[in-house]
């Protein structure tokens, strides 16, 4: 089965990627970001402990 991803509202250029992570306890985190595949556009949402945040820049994270 295919997946269809959201057209990104912010450029409507790209489609929000689903991200997942891994939490403390090493338990999964399925779609903790939603990240914009047009590298122009950059938007992202984040669910950081409960809370949703949006629009921060996008960059490698050196952990």
């Amino acid at each position: 089965m295919a997946e269809k991803f959201t057209l990104c509202l912010s450029c409507t250029k790209g489609v929000l990627l689903p991200l997942s992570d891994y939490g403390r306890d090493g338990a999964p985190i399925r779609y903790k970001a939603w990240v914009c595949s047009n590298p122009d556009c950059g938007f992202n949402i984040r669910i950081d402990n409960g809370e949703i945040s949006f629009g921060r820049s996008v960059q490698q994270s050196y952990k």
